[in-house]
């Protein structure tokens, strides 16, 4: 055997064709045995839907707004360091509320260190516009000059109106991000209405899909996405942990309303609710935002929530709430008065099914019967009714927060990955918003 082992050896070094024909199969053997491992066959593609483009604007259209002065910033609605750590606040154990200004400024740093990030726009699908219009415009908003509330959004349509691929598509697979509430950029030509920019109002924005927490009901390029929280997790395990913490607490009071009346809106909801609360204290716990810094310092609100079975969630200013997404990440069941403040919002972060999560008692069926209607309403449900209503909000956590960048290899989805993955299939399928929810 030996013998004949050497023979063949032999035969093959003198032909030097055959010895190369050798080598060359080995290596294609090697290749397709590498192609062919168990993990490549039934892996997806890395970006299904597509990959995402970023213009490079004009730093004067986000990171020289962020900037500004305090001083020049309205009290009410802000504060310094509106970008800390990437818009995404201070430390989580500081536990301060981040801003809804801050939404394009967590939007602009997620893309740019996303897997499904391009930096050759030949090869996008959708192309992502990086324009802080929430700082743009909320700096403007409580003064008369209404002009420099569309300064910025009209030279920023001019500066990507000559953009070649905006002009291949007139808009329509281009996407932003915005601060505010959709009416703080649709105001009328009636000179009575003088709240808020034109923006939205703007004909070069009508093909512009735009991340907003709160939609017109009328329009589908608004996409409601949820407002941000104090609460980024980086990990599965950081978000594990938390789920746990919030589903082992122990919530001695039934329900709970966190506001502060509105002194200028006749028929104050809020106002009603507050009164409520400081009548039944042995059922709500409740914090007066008239003399808690709850713009800033979540700590008293977190408590508040963590100790609820129920968070009550009136309209806001607007339909809309940001204690919406404090309550629900604290595993508190909301209480909704308003369908618009959520059930026609957040359709694609929410559950599907409203009764599962939370809990609606019509406002004016509130007026009609008085307050303790909402008492008995809640008392109603048995104890593993609101178990199962928090589990199901426990489990919501995921989509409704904006949790710490990094690349987008996280192993579960958060608020930002749904409403990314949503642009990008709408516009690669060439369908509406809706056809997704």
């Amino acid at each position: 055997m030996k013998t004949t082992l050497n023979s063949a050896r032999a035969h093959i070094s003198s032909h030097p064709r055959l010895c190369l024909l050798i080598a060359f199969l080995s290596i294609q053997v090697l290749v397709l045995s590498i192609a062919r491992t168990p993990n490549d066959v039934v892996s997806e593609p890395e970006c299904p839907s597509g990959r995402v483009y970023v213009y490079n604007l004009p730093p004067t259209f986000n990171k020289h707004l962020l900037l500004q002065n305090c001083t020049d910033l309205h009290p009410y609605n802000w504060q310094c360091g509106i970008a800390t750590n990437h818009g995404y606040g201070a430390a989580a154990t500081e536990l301060r509320r981040v801003l809804p200004e801050n939404l394009s400024v967590i939007f602009h740093h997620r893309i740019l260190t996303h897997k499904c990030r391009t930096t050759e726009p030949e090869s996008a699908t959708a192309y992502y516009i990086p324009f802080y219009a929430g700082l743009a415009v909320g700096k403007y908003l409580w003064t008369n000059d209404t002009s420099k509330r569309d300064l910025s959004c009209r030279r920023m349509l001019k500066w990507v109106q000559k953009q070649k691929y905006w002009q291949k598509s007139n808009g329509s697979d281009h996407f932003m991000a915005i601060g505010r509430i959709t009416w703080d950029f649709r105001r009328l030509t009636d000179p009575g209405q003088i709240w808020g920019s034109t923006f939205l109002n703007m004909p070069d924005m009508q093909n512009v899909t735009r991340f907003i927490i709160e939609k017109a009901p009328a329009d589908a390029r608004d996409v409601s996405v949820p407002y941000p929280t104090g609460f980024h997790p980086e990990t599965k395990y950081n978000l594990r942990e938390w789920q746990k913490y919030a589903r082992g607490y122990n919530r001695s009071s039934l329900f709970t309303f966190i506001g502060a009346t509105r002194g200028w809106v006749s028929n104050d909801f809020r106002g009603l609710l507050l009164s409520y609360c400081y009548n039944e204290s042995g059922h709500c716990r409740v914090v007066d935002c008239s003399v808690s810094a709850c713009s800033t310092d979540a700590s008293v609100i977190v408590e508040a929530l963590l100790g609820s079975e129920f968070c009550l969630q009136p309209r806001g200013d607007s339909f809309t709430r940001r204690s919406v997404f404090d309550c629900m990440v604290a595993g508190s069941v909301p209480v909704f008065f308003w369908k618009r403040t959520a059930y026609d919002q957040y359709r694609r972060f929410l559950p599907g099914e409203p009764k599962s999560y939370s809990v609606f008692i019509d406002h004016e069926e509130v007026r009609r019967n008085g307050t303790s209607l909402i008492k008995d309403v809640l008392m109603g449900f048995s104890k593993e009714e609101i178990r199962r209503k928090r589990e199901k909000v426990i489990e919501t956590i995921p989509r409704l927060i904006y949790a710490m960048s990094n690349g987008g290899l996280r192993d579960f989805k958060d608020a930002f990955d749904v409403a990314l993955d949503g642009v990008l299939e709408r516009i690669k399928k060439g369908k509406e918003w809706d056809d997704f929810l």
